[in-house]
């Protein structure tokens, strides 16, 4: 497998090349030049493999049809090292419960983290090992969060060979928790820088560093951000696995409600669903910054500045320049990489906003690739976290809660409606406190985190400022 920039750079590059390198040196995303298909026999085997095997060996199928440098004896060692029972707390790594009404929870926070997004980082964390221990090499990651995927990737990436990690984020953006998680590691591997703004400032930094390909080469910038196609490709597997559990054949159809801010999670959606797996709808949630639910209804594509990006109780989602959104663009618009550059690196840049109402392609979004989306408020979501405990005696997060609050609207008859749980309520006690009266559950294993020494500096949203410290930290 070969895999291509969104932006038009067509020159082959295989797997770890792209694991190590993050965005394409034209400023775009990487994708596969084609996506696998799944045929119907395929698909039956696959289903008797997870339910029979577990989980790990499905994502070794998966990623196997991905990644063909990398010899299968040690993909799935590496795959078997990464989804354990010790790890992820259940046999089914992902279990499914019923909710209401045809709407189902898809379980995939009781990583080390508490949060979806363990289910790649701990994968891309052995990924990284296993690759630089190959070529002998190191790899300085530089992430941008706005919660759950800093601490993701630190408890990843902690005490790892060959690994640095600079992680930035919103200062005071964060719930106490997210950043006592990250802020409360001490090894030496591990750099915590809180930027004096928002997500989307650490995000630009991020790409403005990766954009710079002088420095990249020299100091062997990687990302952990979704940017990073196998941090995509690993979240892929959960959709067949939670599939697999709401359906006895494969001509069966679910539908996914997924919680979304930098469209990373949806998008691993879209690539299911490229694949073959049979999915009705891919529905987009989002909080008070709406920026996707505008452009599913609208065609308009409008980034948001800082000061109009709302500070919301759902925080990992308070992003308004969704990056892994051109991976998806660039599918909609037959792959058209000259197109997609003009949007995205230039169009945004120039005017902040882009139009495809009148595009032709744009009616393939709902019609062709199965997008839908609806958005959530804070007054909505306290409603959704009570009414789910007090009618089924199940807390849910604040992300989860805005995707149940959509899911609720766009459930069919008929159609398992899977909604993807981000977090565990624990992460924003606050409002859960707030919605029910009570204080989440906490595993022992954070009691009193919040009180923990901490260590991180402080930086204005300043690209050089954050190069410097890169420099000064890896000489």
């Amino acid at each position: 497998m070969k895999y291509i920039s969104t932006r038009g750079d067509q020159s082959p590059k295989h797997f770890c090349d792209i694991l190590l390198e993050g965005l394409a040196p034209d400023g775009g995303l990487y994708l596969p030049a084609h996506y696998p298909k799944v045929d119907d026999a395929s698909l039956s085997r696959w289903r008797s493999v997870y339910q029979n095997q577990g989980y790990a060996e499905l994502a070794f199928e998966v990623l196997s049809l991905y990644i063909d440098d990398i010899p299968a004896a040690d993909l799935k060692a590496l795959c078997r090292k990464t989804y354990t029972l010790e790890v992820f707390g259940s046999p089914e790594i992902v279990p499914l419960r019923p909710l209401e009404n045809g709407i189902w929870l898809e379980a995939l926070s009781n990583g080390p983290t508490l949060a979806f997004k363990d289910m790649a980082m701990q994968l891309l964390g052995n990924l990284f090992e296993y690759e630089l221990a190959r070529r002998g090499e190191e790899l300085n990651i530089l992430g941008a969060t706005s919660g759950d995927t800093g601490s993701a990737a630190e408890y990843a990436m902690r005490g790892k060979k060959g690994v640095r990690v600079f992680m930035t984020s919103p200062q005071g953006r964060m719930s106490p928790f997210q950043q006592a998680q990250m802020f409360s590691l001490m090894d030496d591997n591990i750099f915590n820088i809180a930027v004096d703004g928002v997500f989307d400032d650490c995000q630009d930094m991020v790409k403005a560093v990766s954009n710079d390909l002088d420095f990249k080469r020299r100091y062997k910038i990687g990302t952990v951000n979704s940017i990073n196609w196998a941090r995509l490709l690993a979240q892929v597997v959960y959709y067949f696995a939670g599939y697999f559990q709401a359906t006895q054949k494969n001509t069966d159809k679910v539908s996914f409600t997924v919680p979304s801010g930098n469209f990373g999670n949806v998008c691993a959606g879209h690539v299911a669903r490229m694949m073959g797996l049979p999915i009705a709808r891919l529905v987009v949630a989002t909080n008070e910054n709406d920026v996707l639910d505008e452009f599913f209804k609208t065609g308009v594509y409008r980034v948001r500045g800082s000061a109009d990006t709302h500070e919301t109780s759902s925080p990992s989602m308070d992003i308004s320049k969704a990056s892994n959104f051109e991976r998806f663009v660039f599918d909609l618009l037959g792959r058209d990489g000259a197109r997609t550059k003009a949007l995205f690196g230039d169009a945004l840049a120039r005017v902040g906003f882009f139009d495809l109402e009148a595009h032709p392609a744009f009616s393939r979004a709902a019609s062709h690739y199965g997008f839908d989306s609806g958005k959530s408020s804070h007054a909505d979501r306290l409603a959704t976290i009570k009414d789910v405990y007090q009618t089924h005696g199940m807390m849910i997060d604040t992300h989860t809660a805005d995707g149940v609050k959509v899911a609720r609207a766009h459930v069919q008859a008929g159609v398992p409606m899977i909604v993807l749980e981000t977090a565990l309520p624990i992460k924003f006690a606050a409002t859960i406190i707030e919605a029910t009266g009570r204080e989440p559950d906490r595993p022992p294993k954070f009691n009193g985190i919040e009180a923990l020494p901490k260590r991180v500096v402080d930086m204005a949203a300043d690209v050089q400022a954050i190069k410097s410290f890169i420099t000064c930290h890896c000489s």
